[in-house]
């Protein structure tokens, strides 16, 4: 697999808040943790609602990747991402994954300071 171009195909989703494309993304039994999820949400029924939820409460984002790197199972990504009005962020997910699907995700975020 090319861990570069999957992660920047699924960072185009994030970009545009596509749901479905997301979804195909990730195995039907996906564990994922994000900050607002620390105790994580497991498969694509848990998903699904979750994303269209926090898609409807956020500005446009645009998601660049930065950098991947291989480890055991799957990989690790870093990103910047550009809130609409609210500054940018820096990323890192790490990727577990079962054949082409994400099977494991976990996300940190981080605040940049305003330039």
């Amino acid at each position: 697999m090319d861990i570069a171009r999957f992660n920047a195909d699924w960072l185009a989703a994030w970009t545009a808040k596509d749901v479905e494309t997301l979804i195909g993304f990730y195995a039907a039994d996906c564990r994922y943790f994000d900050p607002q999820t620390a105790a994580g949400i497991q498969g694509h029924d848990a998903l699904r609602p979750y994303l269209t939820g926090l898609f409807g409460a956020t500005p446009a984002m645009t998601y660049t990747p930065d950098e991947t790197w291989p480890i055991p199972g799957g990989f690790c990504g870093r990103w910047y991402c550009d809130v609409a009005g609210a500054g940018r962020l820096r990323g890192f997910d790490m990727v577990l994954l079962d054949g082409d699907r994400i099977s494991h995700n976990e996300v940190y975020v981080h605040q940049l300071p305003q330039e």
